[in-house]
């Protein structure tokens, strides 16, 4: 190469690399987010699914909080047992003697709260987003909301590992306001069944939330850009296929909410960083 052709091409690649950070260029790509536990690869919600996924190298975790009729917290998405277990009826109108012999359809234990605290309480470096299932104001009217954001808040704080981030997210902001009551500086997402939008930026900022918790489909880069320069995070949802991990990735998403973890992980380590 001649001396002048050598010089431009040094100066160009110093151009280029000006400024590059492999550590933040690795950290750009969506946090993996195993919504419950890995929803379409394991039954959900279950120390199975949590476990499966972790072990695969995947660090962040979802899953939903309700309160028994004594005051224990349980992990259970829907308002019934009915489609996951072998019960019926809501979790909230039963005590913890009643769920002790609950399993899943395929005969795994009802997993509880300080179960899944537990399992995680030795393994730094998570992110764990706790969804709040109080939207069902006939099972979580105003008056159960204090006592079920306590409780939630202080087994979190309890058992979180160095280096963690734990995320307490909701539809309902009754929850939200309660948390930021407790901790105005505690990580909280608010979530919608619909795209990102200054409208719902406003109403996040306006809960003291530093996340949301939007729809994939619909969803802008730009309006991702306005959500982080108000300072929010941001996590699309729903992941059910490769082809929604490369739209998060190409939004710019902070974090990608997916019911097939370990397919994604497989995905991600292929690509080149």
């Amino acid at each position: 190469m001649q001396p002048s052709r050598l010089i431009f091409s040094l100066v160009f690649v110093c151009h280029c690399f000006a400024g590059f950070n492999p550590v933040s260029a690795a950290d750009s790509s969506p946090i993996i987010l195993a919504h419950r536990g890995g929803a379409h690869e394991y039954e959900e919600n279950t120390m199975e699914g949590f476990r499966a996924c972790y072990e695969r190298g995947i660090r962040g975790f979802e899953t939903d909080i309700r309160m028994t009729k004594d005051g224990v917290l349980v992990i259970l998405h829907d308002d019934t047992l009915n489609r996951t277990h072998n019960a019926s009826g809501a979790i909230e109108h039963k005590t913890v003697a009643e769920l002790k012999d609950v399993v899943t359809k395929k005969g795994q234990k009802l997993l509880f709260l300080d179960e899944f605290l537990d399992y995680f309480a030795d393994k730094p470096g998570v992110y764990i987003e706790l969804e709040m299932k109080t939207s069902n104001r006939m099972l979580y009217p105003d008056a159960r909301i204090a006592e079920y954001c306590q409780k939630l808040y202080s087994a979190a704080k309890a058992r979180k590992a160095d280096g963690s981030t734990y995320v307490f997210s909701s539809f309902d902001e009754r929850p939200m306001k309660a948390i930021h009551a407790l901790d105005s500086k505690a990580p909280m997402s608010l979530i919608a069944s619909k795209p990102c939008s200054d409208e719902f930026i406003a109403r996040a900022r306006q809960l003291g939330a530093d996340r949301i918790a939007c729809k994939i489909n619909g969803t802008s880069r730009k309006s991702v850009e306005d959500a982080h320069k108000q300072g929010l995070r941001v996590n699309c949802w729903p992941g059910r296929a490769a082809a929604d991990y490369y739209l998060a990735k190409g939004l710019g998403v902070d974090v990608h909410c997916t019911d097939i973890p370990t397919v994604i992980q497989g995905v991600k380590e292929q690509l080149p960083e």
